[in-house]
């Protein structure tokens, strides 16, 4: 939100009112911090304190590198739930140093300081590396404060706040250059820089500045990063409103963020979390191709049993297939009911196609919405397992569904319930669950169970609630690292919950980029794995679009065939062209490419959860953060950290894409190139420009692989490119377990006696 009208006038209805000096500095309850009291006017004489308001503003150690902000007006205000769940594996001990000095009040937090300027009258919090060697940003003159709107005419009228609406806002400075990047899933330009983002989570498609999955985490490329700590409507004006500075706005009496140092953005990525969480592990399964019915199409028992005898046929290995929302009785929404006219018996169902081998997991979509025609409907609202309206009513409007109300998960006994519900899925063979909406929480006239709750922080929180349910169910019925999700909307914290998918995309080229920018964006948010629908949801894909998506769907974490009122099982894009160039031929090359890779996939896969990184999509400013251009580059990126893939946006297969600084080689044909520079190539289907970064050893499955889940360590190929003294791989086994290390020392690759089988090792580059 906007407080000025340019950078001399308020603007219209508002009052402003700054934090114009540091009068005061003492040490916080906590004994880890600084609280500093902070007049909005320049106390020059001692009759200046009255008739005056106050902003405190609170600068405590967090851990090592990691430093919190709160800033508050009325400090009497009610503060309300839900929470964002802090250090969920616990808070890592750091004792704060404050020290004082010419310059001023300094509060140490290992690598991470801030100080507070000594200057008479002035406002300056400067933030920097310990050791003095890293200016990140500053709070400077006018950079913290309160607005109200419409502005009273004298403080009289804040008797009755009801007609007056209360924003806290700072102001944190933008340096020259700096870009900033993440704020969850945005399909907006990379950068953000210039931008109005508001973090709400919204049903907007992927070709508008609303995100299904609003982050309030964002990272600079000066080294840092900054974790808005409230789950409620937050506003940014990222060198938007004034081109300097990045503004943070709340509605309330309080604001409070988090400042994280890197100064790599591996490092910034792996503090935040241990603040928010770290990303939860999947099953090697997951990584194989899942297919989907799509979602308004027709179909039935038959229809599943010919698209999955298809896929095997044509040479397809399916390793999950997906039933989207007419799995349920029309109208009926989401009542995990099985429609027996299209489905006479789908635990039988489910236990053949398994049994003949055409499929290894089944997923089926849900959400948490009842249409009132569903038989639980009445069951759910009689029982309170439904949000309310003030007056008592169900909370119920023909969105989406008629008559639909929405599970309260507040309530104990109704996460019981929907559990229970689950299970029944469970029996019958159903082994993930995609939780698709929850965007669309009310917050007006509304009254959950639990009373302490705010409406307006529930609204982004839902999601976290939400998806950590369904996802321990999993848990809970098939192991801790066995669960996997397919969610569509995710708050900070969600990464615990994998994965994700991008949401509703056009089946056009620009969709294609847009959902890269969205991916690219998420990994930046502290989210491992991501996926999109392959040939785009809406409309019906060329098969030129299609066949560009698949080689990079494919090379995505996590890979899924899904449309909305056409098929994707590829006969049906091209009218079944049996020629190489054909999608069902396309579609085989690229699945049997990513079965081959699972090696290295599943490897990377530990070190992404472990350390709070993207797998893919991975911007190629984690992997080179001192290269200008790989803060910039938007359309390709990288899988793990050896393999960079620019996808192909054009019918006939030019592509135009960037190296950062180092030897590359073509994984396809051995090409070496050199970078930093710009290419360009013209590819046909069966490739794209694929290139594996010097100092690798790549673990691929043996030629012909053609399955997900195998052993990782066994008849493998290990190629060498441009593989320096102290170059490692690490073996990994198909549940994640460390089971060796390649390494080269001395000339050649030692550790191989963890390989088992016929291995080769192949030296690319000799």
């Amino acid at each position: 939100m906007r407080f000025r009208d340019g950078q001399w006038l308020p603007a219209e209805g508002v009052r402003a009112e700054y934090a114009e000096e540091v009068y005061r500095i003492t040490e916080t309850p906590s004994g880890k911090g600084i609280s500093l009291l902070c007049p909005t006017k320049k106390i020059m004489t001692r009759g200046d304190i009255l008739n005056l308001a106050t902003l405190s503003v609170d600068i405590e150690a967090a851990f090592d590198g990691c430093i919190s902000v709160t800033t508050t007006h009325w400090q009497g205000a009610a503060q309300r739930g839900p929470n964002f769940e802090l250090f969920p594996a616990g808070q890592p001990d750091i004792p704060a140093q404050i020290t004082k000095s010419a310059k001023g009040t300094t509060l140490s937090a290992g690598s991470l300081s801030a100080t507070v300027s000594s200057k008479p009258h002035d406002f300056d919090i400067s933030f920097h590396s310990t050791d003095g060697s890293k200016k990140l940003t500053t709070l400077l003159n006018r950079s913290v404060g309160f607005a109200m709107n419409p502005g009273p005419t004298t403080p009289l009228a804040t008797e009755d706040m009801s007609k007056i609406k209360h924003y806290i806002f700072t102001q944190t400075t933008l340096g020259v250059g700096e870009s900033v990047h993440g704020l969850g899933e945005r399909f907006t330009a990379f950068n953000k820089v210039g931008q109005k983002v508001d973090l709400w989570n919204a049903d907007g498609g992927t070709s508008s500045d609303q995100a299904y999955k609003n982050i309030s985490f964002w990272l600079s490329s000066r080294g840092y990063g900054i974790f808005i700590d409230t789950p409620e409507r937050v506003e940014l004006e990222i060198g938007s409103e004034r081109c300097c500075r990045v503004q943070t706005s709340v509605e309330g009496q309080r604001l409070k963020w988090y400042i994280i140092y890197g100064p790599s953005p591996r490092e910034v990525l792996q503090r935040y979390s241990i603040l928010t969480g770290a990303p939860g592990s999947v099953p090697a399964w997951s990584f194989g191709l899942w297919l989907s019915t799509s979602f308004t199409t027709s179909y039935d028992e038959n229809t599943v049993n010919t698209f999955l005898a298809g896929m095997k046929a044509r040479d397809i290995p399916v390793e999950v297939f997906h039933f989207d929302c007419f799995w349920l009785k029309a109208f009926q929404w989401c009542d995990f009911v099985f429609d027996e006219d299209m489905f006479p018996d789908p635990k039988g169902q489910i236990a053949r196609l398994k049994a003949e081998g055409t499929v290894k997991k089944v997923c089926v979509w849900t959400n948490p919405y009842l249409g009132q025609a569903s038989p639980v409907f009445a069951e759910a609202a009689e029982k309170g397992y439904l949000l309310k309206r003030k007056n008592g009513d169900v909370f119920q409007w023909d969105l989406w569904q008629t008559g639909m109300g929405i599970v309260d998960f507040t309530n104990p006994a109704a996460c019981k319930w929907f559990v229970e519900c689950l299970n029944k899925l469970f029996d019958i063979g159903v082994d993930s669950i995609k939780t698709d909406f929850g965007e669309r929480i009310p917050t007006e006239d509304v009254q959950w169970f639990d009373q302490s709750v705010d409406p307006k922080r529930m609204h982004n929180h839902y999601a976290f609630i939400y998806n950590r349910l369904v996802y321990e169910a999993l848990q809970a019925r098939y192991g801790a690292n066995e669960a996997v999700l397919f969610a569509r909307t995710a708050t900070a914290g969600t990464q615990r919950f994998p994965l994700t998918w991008g949401g509703d995309c056009e089946s056009t080229p620009e969709a294609m980029a847009e959902s890269i920018r969205g991916g690219l964006s998420l990994g930046l948010s502290g989210f491992a794995f991501w996926s999109v629908d392959i040939g785009g949801f809406e409309g019906y894909p060329e098969p030129w679009i299609y066949k560009r998506w698949v080689a990079w769907g494919l090379l995505c974490s996590h890979s899924r065939l899904h449309g909305s009122n056409s098929y994707r099982v590829p006969w049906t894009v091209d009218e079944d062209d049996s020629s190489d160039e054909g999608c069902s031929a396309t579609l085989a090359k690229w699945t049997h490419l990513k079965a081959r890779l699972m090696p290295y996939l599943f490897s990377q896969a530990q070190h992404s959860t472990k350390n709070g990184i993207p797998l893919s999509l991975r911007a190629l400013c984690i992997e080179f953060p001192d290269d200008p251009t790989a803060w910039t580059v938007d359309r390709q990126f990288m899988v793990g950290e050896s393999l960079l893939v620019a996808p192909i946006f054009e019918e006939y297969g030019s592509v135009q894409f960037y190296l950062p600084k180092g030897k590359w080689t073509n994984f396809f044909t051995g090409e070496v190139k050199a970078g930093p520079a710009w290419f360009t190539e013209t590819h046909n289907f069966g490739t794209l420009p694929l290139y594996v970064r010097e100092n690798t050893l790549l673990v691929l499955g043996k030629a012909g692989e053609k399955r997900t889940v195998y052993d990782y360590d066994t008849d493998v190929e290990v190629r060498s490119y441009f593989a320096g003294e102290g170059t490692k791989a690490v073996l990994v086994d198909n549940t994640g377990k460390e089971v060796g290390v390649l390494e080269v020392k001395g000339g050649g690759v030692t550790g191989k006696k963890a390989l088992k089988g016929d291995f080769v090792v192949t030296v690319v580059n000799a």
